[in-house]
């Protein structure tokens, strides 16, 4: 070959990963090499339950995280909601671990953290997604449009669970609330469940677990705009022993009485609520479906990051933020709780997809993104000590209230 045509290669080399790095840099960085975690020395907080740090270089720097490695396998072992004793409410992670005996444990899913686009319309605090607490359904999720938290990616819904089973198995599931008012001759769709924002035209009930928090906020917004103005079309309902006790024009506040279940409609919920008077008699039905096979004892909110060994696709592979994750191993036996350190280091912490391959680097085959940021919490007890202490460093500095989380808990 002359000396034109070996010019003429070596351009068009050139060319080549010019535009392989260029053109198709999405592709690129998809299949760049990641280095696993290092992990620290484990230290057992119990039969089945380890405690252990882990470090890893992200592409805004180095990130540093803790693991708590949950054996289900364990007959003593178990896992379950932590949460403040009402769905409407937030608690600082260390405490509600301590209250319930946990070993170990981490935040939870996002939640109704601020108002500001409803002036006048307090934050209630509550989780977006569904909540199963001890085999006990809790919560159903809000609409889509009305979720805090950074975007899902493709095929998400706030309906995504992390839960175990009756079988002590874990696993990435999705949980669609079923349910019903009838009332005379007349059924009505059920189309919330103490949640903190209702489907536009629907009815929602709030029970005693909803706590003290104003129903207000469950008004507003739309479907696919959290930031909507409030309904000024309600109706609100309160049956007591099978019967309508008391009826309201607004949402009300405080604790709905033991025996009770609050009824409260926007546009046509609230039109078909006003056919109903006191002394009618209602049967409110609630039920989440999982829809996988088998009933959950435990589920918690949040989004998938990680499937069958292979990140969900359009996860961020851009935006690094301190952040907090579960990951399953050994077809569900084995649960990896993972939160990263903030603080005053100002740690940049990992993209959602680098987050996926940490999972997949500890031995996860699935993953399951919670809430991050200042509410990313890691708590253990190491043997002999009187309550669980934080282990990472929150972002904020202190540890942020929040309104559920993941407990360990072993059996004497």
């Amino acid at each position: 070959m002359g000396r034109r045509g070996r010019r003429l290669r070596a351009v068009l080399t050139v060319l080549v990963v010019w535009v392989s790095l260029v053109g198709g840099g999405t592709a690129w960085a998809g299949t760049e090499e990641f280095s696993p975690p290092e992990l620290g020395a484990p230290s057992a907080l119990g039969p089945g339950v380890t405690y252990r740090g882990f470090s890893l270089k992200g592409s805004n720097g180095p990130a540093y995280g803790h693991l708590l490695t949950v054996d289900l396998r364990d007959r003593r072992v178990s896992v379950d909601l932590l949460y403040p004793g009402a769905v409407g409410a937030r608690e600082r992670l260390s405490k509600m671990a301590a209250d319930r005996g946990a070993v170990g444990g981490v935040n939870g899913d996002f939640f109704n953290i601020a108002e500001a686009q409803h002036p006048g319309v307090d934050a209630t605090g509550a989780p977006v997604g569904p909540a199963v607490a001890g085999g006990h359904d809790l919560k159903a999720a809000v609409p889509d449009g009305q979720r805090f938290g950074p975007a899902m990616p493709s095929g998400g819904t706030t309906e995504d669970v992390l839960g175990v089973g009756a079988d002590r198995t874990a696993r990435l599931d999705r949980l669609t609330l079923e349910g019903s008012v009838r009332a005379r001759n007349d059924e009505f769709p059920l189309s919330g469940f103490n949640q903190y924002a209702i489907p536009v035209d629907g009815i929602g009930a709030f029970t005693p677990a909803w706590g003290t928090a104003s129903r207000l906020r469950a008004t507003c917004g739309t479907d696919t705009d959290r930031g909507a103005p409030c309904s000024d079309d309600t109706r609100e309902l309160t049956v007591r022993g099978g019967r309508v006790a008391a009826v309201a024009e607004r949402p009300g506040r405080g604790a709905v009485a033991r025996g009770s279940v609050v009824l409260l409609g926007r546009e046509d919920g609230a039109r078909q609520l006003r056919k109903l008077k006191v002394g009618d008699r209602v049967k409110v039905d609630e039920y989440l479906r999982p829809r996988r096979s088998g009933s959950l004892r435990f589920a918690i909110g949040g989004f998938p990051l990680l499937r069958g060994g292979r990140p969900v696709a359009g996860l961020d592979a851009a935006t690094a933020a301190v952040r907090t994750a579960a990951g399953l191993a050994d077809r569900g036996r084995r649960l990896l709780l993972l939160a990263l350190d903030g603080g005053a280091a100002h740690r940049p912490g990992l993209t959602l997809l680098e987050l996926a391959r940490a999972l997949k680097g500890l031995g996860a085959a699935d993953g399951f993104n919670l809430d991050g940021g200042g509410s990313s919490t890691l708590v253990a007890r190491d043997p002999g000590e009187a309550g669980p202490t934080v282990r990472n460093h929150p972002s904020g500095g202190a540890e942020r209230p929040v309104p559920n989380g993941i407990g360990v808990f072993i059996r004497p």
